[in-house]
């Protein structure tokens, strides 16, 4: 079964690590990797400090703003990737583009465009993520840096 949380789930999360970590409080090792993302993306720690406006908040993609909760998430679910390389190969194409790109966290970054393109893909055909796709997209990012 997969694990979906609600969308207040995921807030409070990123709310409560950021919050522990402040404190400073023990944290879970999923909250550790969470506050390494979240210590690079410090335009989003005054949200993450103001839990009733990011319970709150809305973010137009029309109007061209990044949901930080989305973008944290994805930060989250590309390092999990990562540590237990699913999908198989995986670690070596994110290996490879921070390796080209010579930044892991931007490196990062356009591995969520990867992500994104093949989620999106996935939803519109009402089918499962296409994984050969994905590494695919990630080592085209890797190689196009030559």
């Amino acid at each position: 079964m997969l694990f979906e949380p609600t969308r207040d789930e995921v807030r409070g999360f990123f709310i409560e690590a950021w919050r522990k970590a402040r404190a400073p409080e023990p944290l879970t090792p999923l909250e550790s990797i969470a506050i390494e993302w979240i210590g690079l993306h410090p335009e989003y720690h005054g949200l993450l400090e103001s839990p009733d406006v990011a319970r709150a908040a809305d973010f137009s993609v029309e109007l061209g703003q990044t949901n930080p909760f989305l973008h944290l998430s994805m930060h989250l679910s590309l390092s999990e990737q990562e540590s237990i390389d699913q999908p198989p190969g995986i670690r070596a194409a994110l290996q490879r583009l921070s390796q080209r790109l010579d930044d892991r966290h931007e490196a990062m970054h356009a591995a969520m465009e990867c992500l994104g393109e093949v989620l999106h893909t996935a939803q519109r055909s009402h089918s499962t993520p296409d994984t050969q796709a994905y590494l695919d997209c990630l080592l085209r990012r890797a190689s196009a840096l030559d």
